[in-house]
């Protein structure tokens, strides 16, 4: 979320032609990313729809990059941020294959007490 907040914060100093183009792809993408990993937390008692969510993230994660990267080359974000929040984002990418190793460490498991399995 911090992140996401501080690409919000960054995107405010680019230029206005990028306002419906490169800003909102960027806001969009950075934004996805905790709201990804808010849905996989919800969804971690069915695997294949946790697994589906994380996987999200870590793509939202990669396409911020990109946009990170475009964003440098044209000049509106200086390397040492750009570098700086590449490098944040790679550390989000490397908790979520952590957890895309093993999923079944976070799945919440079903109940064993009667009253709960219907």
């Amino acid at each position: 979320m911090d992140l996401a907040m501080e690409i919000f914060e960054t995107t405010k100093g680019f230029p206005m032609e990028e306002r419906y183009s490169l800003i909102d792809q960027i806001r969009r993408s950075s934004r996805s990313v905790p709201a990804n990993i808010a849905e996989a937390w919800r969804k971690r008692r069915y695997p294949a729809s946790f697994v589906s969510k994380l996987n999200d993230a870590e793509g939202e994660s990669a396409e911020t990059q990109t946009h990170l990267e475009m964003a440098k080359r044209c000049g509106y974000i200086d390397s040492a941020s750009a570098s700086r929040l590449d490098n944040s984002y790679e550390e989000i990418m490397a908790m979520l294959v952590s957890m895309l190793a093993r999923p079944q460490q976070w799945a919440i498991r079903p109940s064993n007490n009667p009253k709960f399995s219907k």
